[in-house]
């Protein structure tokens, strides 16, 4: 089948881990809500033959949100680096608007070389992604104060 890319963006809850839970918790309701076959998010990961192979292709796939900007490590979900961040954004504070022009950029049909230099581009782990902290504001400038949302893409499922 092959993997599945996916983003997301959502109200930020105070700190990455809650903001991905909250985000867990609602996709999971989307997902399997009417169909009954999991009772809750901790039977669908204990479903080792299920998620080992196939996967449900979407944030479900990733647990964790790490605070570190080491390199991808399959599983979790990392910063994008601050050297992106810039490159991508022009502000370490970038605002929702921005975040969804890149994202639509990048899923138009684009070269190689196009695609390396674009948001999709940045390394992401196999069944993982990165996540961007992003902030109120108009248009693609960024805000000042708090995040008021947060950013996950990447991709998972086999």
């Amino acid at each position: 089948m092959g993997a599945s890319g996916w983003d997301y963006v959502t109200t930020y809850e105070g700190d990455v881990q809650a903001s991905l839970d909250a985000l867990h918790a609602r996709v999971f309701v989307e997902e399997f809500g009417e169909t009954g076959d999991y009772a809750d998010l901790a039977e669908l990961w204990a479903d080792t033959e299920f998620m080992g192979t196939g996967g449900t292709h979407t944030i479900l796939d990733v647990p964790v949100a790490a605070t570190g900007s080491g390199g991808p490590v399959e599983g979790e979900l990392r910063p994008l680096s601050a050297e992106r961040l810039l490159l991508h954004f022009g502000t370490e504070r970038p605002a929702v608007a921005r975040y969804e022009e890149l994202m639509a950029e990048a899923g138009r049909v684009m070269s190689d070389e196009e695609y390396e230099r674009s948001l999709l581009g940045a390394e992401f782990p196999h069944w993982g992604g990165l996540y961007v902290l992003l902030y109120g504001g108009t248009g693609s400038e960024g805000g000042d104060g708090e995040p008021t949302h947060v950013a996950f893409f990447g991709s998972s499922g086999d």
